[in-house]
């Protein structure tokens, strides 16, 4: 069992320190963890955010715990050497198209969402997003006008077999929780959207047993406030999807607490090769303080156990673990608390 370990920026070596403390505590047999450089600390030693010896890395283990990325000091560099070419090269290299990110609220946290705890409750969903294309990937430039003015524009494009193998994952996820899935999109603008939804009706002829529905993304942002318990899978574009998880995370209190998956179709011997990280950035503003919540990358760490390793056991124990200590009071500032991020560590591994 092969783990490349990435922190990267900021606070993403703090709280990966406190997600390998897990998994070493687990004492799983023939666990080895490799440490690579990503982002902004890579940019300084090696010239570039993604080294070749990171890549070769992170294709010889058999799945990624990644921290985060980012530093302003880097963003007057050219857009290819910034911090987040990192996650974005790997995921195009490595063939990461399919994010899952679950949010659900925490029992004893329902108070700490920005909606009223009835309604904070009800949350329990996943939103699948697309990662390899959209208009992060697609052509972008800077142009002058014929009146003299700065232009820049970027190209949202999705070809069908994209669209397809994302929504079988979506249906897939949907079969195995409550049987609905809602497609997100903006097609009544968006030729780009007209198609996605085409491919996923098209799709969902293969899954009879789940119930398939459609929003337009701004409704879809209102409604995951107004009743997101109506909510059981969403899948949707990498645009959308990244706006709609971190709306997701605040509606369950904090940025703090939600993981993610990126999975593509490279099987190991173990299960699915994949990138696991929190959803939150760098957070430059607190890093080097000791303050940042780790539970996203604890619970990245436990989606890791489940889908690259099979080991259901393990991540449900290091889920109960996180919820025992939220359930008994542990929060970070991020929570209105005051344990710092070595503190909150502890508090899951005594509970494991």
């Amino acid at each position: 069992m092969k783990i490349a370990i990435f922190p990267g920026d900021g606070i993403g070596v703090e709280v990966t320190a406190q997600a390998v403390r897990v998994l070493e505590a687990l004492g799983l047999p023939g666990l080895t963890l490799f440490e690579g450089d990503v982002g902004a600390a890579a940019y300084r030693r090696h010239g570039h955010p993604l080294p070749p010896e990171t890549l070769a890395m992170a294709k010889a283990c058999d799945a990624i715990l990644f921290g985060a990325v980012g530093d302003p000091a880097c963003d007057a560099l050219e857009r290819h050497l910034r911090p987040e070419q990192a996650v974005l090269g790997l995921r195009a290299e490595l063939g990461l198209f399919a994010n899952l990110r679950p949010a659900k609220t925490f029992t004893g946290l329902e108070n700490m969402s920005a909606l009223k705890p009835e309604i904070a409750r009800q949350i329990d969903l996943l939103i699948v997003r697309e990662l390899n294309g959209d208009v992060y990937f697609g052509d972008k430039g800077m142009r002058t006008t014929a009146d003299g003015e700065r232009e820049g524009w970027d190209m949202m494009s999705y070809c069908e077999s994209e669209v397809r193998r994302i929504a079988h994952v979506a249906f897939r996820a949907a079969q195995g929780r409550n049987g609905r899935l809602t497609s997100v999109d903006k097609a009544n603008v968006l030729e780009t959207s007209q198609l996605w939804r085409d491919v996923v009706i098209e799709v969902s002829a293969d899954y009879p047993d789940v119930t398939l529905d459609h929003l337009y993304v701004d409704n879809a942002a209102m409604q995951m406030v107004r009743a997101p318990g109506q909510f059981d899978v969403v899948v949707t574009g990498n645009l959308f999807g990244d706006i709609l998880s971190d709306q997701a995370s605040m509606c369950v209190g904090s940025i703090g607490l939600l993981a993610s998956a990126s999975l593509g179709e490279r099987m190991t011997e173990f299960g699915t090769f994949g990138l696991y990280e929190p959803i939150h950035g760098s957070a430059p503003d607190i890093a080097g303080q000791g303050i940042a919540n780790p539970i996203a990358t604890i619970l990245s760490a436990a989606m890791m156990l489940r889908h690259s390793f099979g080991r259901e056991a393990e991540a449900a124990r290091v889920e109960a673990a996180v919820a025992r200590a939220l359930a008994d009071g542990i929060r970070g500032g991020d929570l209105g608390g005051n344990l710092g991020t070595a503190a909150i560590g502890d508090a899951v591994l005594e509970r494991l």
